[in-house]
């Protein structure tokens, strides 16, 4: 067996096994919590200049910033990487 052939079968009997709430020891990625208005707020944008530049809707901004929704998938991961450094994305603040 190849070495890519055992590294699949045993990603792929880890994932089984987990999945059939088994105890395996699994690393399951966690993004933490982002305070949406305090990063726009840090970054220094306005909330229709913000929604804009990163292509989310103003309504759905607005919903993240009041806490009766939270950002998933890659906007998620999109504010965490924003929030741990501002100037990974070279944005105009007008």
């Amino acid at each position: 067996m190849s070495e890519a052939y055992k590294s699949i079968s045993k990603g792929l009997k880890e994932a089984i096994n987990y999945s059939s709430s088994k105890n395996v020891s699994v690393k399951e990625f966690q993004p933490i919590h982002i305070d949406v208005k305090e990063l726009r707020n840090r970054i220094g944008m306005s909330q229709t200049r913000f929604a804009a530049s990163f292509g989310i809707s103003l309504g759905t901004l607005r919903h993240w910033e009041r806490g009766d929704r939270y950002p998933n998938g890659p906007a998620s991961i999109l504010l965490n990487l924003l929030s741990k450094d501002p100037t990974f994305f070279p944005l105009k603040k007008n």
